[in-house]
This record gives C-alpha cells, structure tokens and sequence, in this order.
C-alpha cells in the first residue's frame, strides 16, 4: 500500500501574486465616552449631550512568509491610544467656521453665536475638526493612526476608520494608498 500524498486545493501558477490580507478590529475596549454637540448653521445646534463611541479599523496589507500581515496589535494599541486621550472629555472643534474657542480666566469658552460656554481646561479637548460628528471623528481618528510612530512606515495599503456615536449610526473614512 502506498503512501497518500496532501493534494493542494491551489493551483501552482507561473505569474507570482501579491498575497494581500484584510483584517477588522472592532475590539470592545476601543471606545470613548465623550460630550460634544453637532453644529448645523450658524443659528443651529444640537445641545450638549454625551455617547458612549465607538471605534472599528479595517486594514489591507501585505500578508508576510508567515502568513501575517504586520503585528497588527499595533493598531490595536495606536486606537486605543487616542480613544483614551478623547475619554471623558467635552469634544470642541477649532476649524468651525460657526464656533470659536477662547480663554477666559480659567475657563475654555466655546463662542457659539451670541452664546458663551465656559468648560473647565481638564473637561475639554480641542480637536483640529471642523465640527464634532462622526464624519470628522472618523477622518480625525484615520489621521492620528496612520501617522501614528509604530505604524506610519507599515505597508498599509488601505484603512477604514469608523467611528460610532450609537449602534447602527457611524461615519467612516478610508484611506487607499496610490499605486
């Protein structure tokens, strides 16, 4: 009787493929608790109100001769990073052509029109948005981790970031890299 040999599923082909994989972090622990509140016009606002947020990352990468893509932990690590810099903190954002930020004494004012709202420094995190949403979040988080120390020099061919204010309602943005 002789010996059975494994049978490969795959074909053996001439032209050599790139092996690219795409991986999705949505671990529970990547999130924020944090205040904001929406602008829409310069008469309109949402009042200040808080989400628990949510943040999720798919990546495509090469996939090395260990059948990995890079230690992708550091992903894990850079997001989490930056969700607890955004914890339990009131969100402004300083690109808002409807809001300014001010000192005043010891406060942080956000100037909204004819109103003035005073948050104590360490309740507040100033981000370069043009407004609090999840659309800004998702490009501001995209940013931070992309050029994050552990991760900018990654072959990283894309990324999604997506940020989540409440189940089922998030704002996403991509990254792809030029060819």
């Amino acid at each position: 009787m002789g010996v059975k040999m494994p049978v490969s599923l795959f074909r053996q082909s001439a032209v050599s493929v790139e092996k690219l994989g795409r991986i999705e972090i949505a671990k529970q622990a990547l999130n924020f608790s944090a205040a904001h509140f929406t602008i829409f016009s310069a008469t309109e606002r949402e009042d200040l109100h808080g989400h628990n947020w949510q943040v999720e990352c798919e990546l495509t990468s090469p996939i090395d001769g260990n059948g990995l893509i890079f230690d992708y932990s550091l992903i894990k690590k850079a997001v989490k990073e930056i969700c607890d810099e955004l914890d339990e903190k009131t969100i402004l954002p300083e690109q808002s052509p409807h809001l300014s930020i001010e000192q005043d004494g010891d406060y942080v004012v956000g100037v909204y029109g004819n109103e003035r709202i005073p948050f104590l420094p360490r309740d507040v995190i100033t981000l370069p948005i043009a407004n609090a949403s999840v659309e800004e979040l998702s490009y501001y988080v995209l940013d931070r981790v992309l050029n994050h120390p552990d991760i900018k020099d990654q072959d990283i061919r894309d990324m999604t970031i997506k940020v989540s204010s409440s189940p089922g309602q998030n704002g996403s943005a991509t990254f792809t890299r030029d060819s």
